[in-house]
């Protein structure tokens, strides 16, 4: 199979903070283009930020690209905040960053929560999406939490989940995510880095199909220089915990929104993707007739060949669907 590379390596031509209210101030940066196409990357978590890798699926020639850490997120202020962090809130951050740029509409590109967020924002605002590309698609729901969260992928990294839940008393296992959270939004520093350092490693391990502890520790070595995992941790476990802070089957029950607009949207689901598995991105498609389903034999990380391929390949077929 030929594979895609990512583009080389860029810087922003700018970046600076947004004050968006509630004592948060989101980083954002541009890069590529200033005329070009824009395109929002939204990241995953959530609180997982951005990174330079993140500017590199799209051409800069093409795209104006908008990269931004979601509140307490990363470089965002202050650093793992839950002060007035909801979907909700996100969603009003996202619009706000686009009209402080100046921006009308944009394309969006969402991976893992960052396809939850997207849809959301989609939903919410439909008329300001130019289309949207979607990887490794999460819904939301009660159910979608509790497969990662509640044993799920047990059955294919039972080794990662025995770890996981070895941290939670037997009499609290029955909420496994409630835990964590709960230990995280301790006053005790050393309790919220150690449950922090096992949620991060718990989910990095089930990133992609073969994950060593030599693997995980590699990428968690790197957490000085980019402390998004440890916001990832304190964030998405609260954010589980809050069921998304999404009422029932919000997404599919709203999805006529972005349907009616005829929104043009692109899927890319890894086949063998247990954060994210993808039942999801089936349910998906089938509420959106139009959307493209792209299927790769990776998990659930874009780092993974075949996934980073087929990102590259949609971003370059859709520059020429939303002109």
């Amino acid at each position: 199979m030929k594979t895609v590379k990512l583009f080389p390596k860029i810087r922003p031509y700018r970046h600076g903070y947004l004050n968006v209210g509630d004592g948060h101030k989101l980083y954002y940066e541009l890069c590529g283009n200033p005329k070009g196409n824009p395109v929002l990357f939204v990241h995953g978590g959530p609180g997982a930020g951005c990174s330079k890798k993140d500017r590199r699926f799209f051409n800069p020639k093409v795209w104006n690209i908008i990269l931004f850490d979601q509140r307490g997120a990363n470089r965002s202020k202050p650093f793992g905040s839950l002060k007035a962090n909801t979907t909700w809130k996100l969603v009003s951050d996202m619009r706000q960053l686009l009209e402080f740029l100046n921006i009308k509409k944009a394309f969006l590109f969402g991976g893992s929560w960052g396809s939850t967020l997207s849809l959301v924002y989609a939903i919410k605002h439909p008329e300001t999406v130019t289309g949207m590309l979607l990887r490794g698609v999460f819904l939301g729901r009660k159910e979608d939490i509790m497969y990662t969260y509640g044993g799920g992928a047990e059955n294919y990294f039972p080794d990662a989940w025995e770890r996981f839940v070895s941290h939670v008393p037997p009499s609290r296992r029955n909420d496994v995510i409630g835990y964590y959270a709960g230990q995280m939004q301790s006053k005790n520093r050393r309790i919220i880095n150690k449950f922090a350092f096992e949620f991060a490693y718990y989910e990095l391990s089930l990133l992609k199909l073969n994950m060593t502890h030599r693997d995980v520790m590699k990428i968690m070595g790197k957490a000085s220089s980019h402390p998004g995992h440890k916001s990832m941790a304190i964030i998405e476990s609260y954010y589980m915990k809050k069921g998304c802070f999404l009422p029932k089957d919000y997404i599919l029950n709203n999805i006529s929104r972005i349907r009616k607009l005829k929104i043009p949207v692109a899927i890319v689901q890894g086949r063998y993707d247990v954060i994210c598995p993808p039942y999801q991105a089936w349910q998906l498609h089938k509420a959106l007739p139009k959307s493209r389903l792209v299927l790769t034999i990776s998990g659930h990380g874009s780092s993974d060949p075949p996934l980073t391929s087929k990102l590259v390949e949609e971003v370059k077929r859709m520059q020429k669907v939303v002109r």
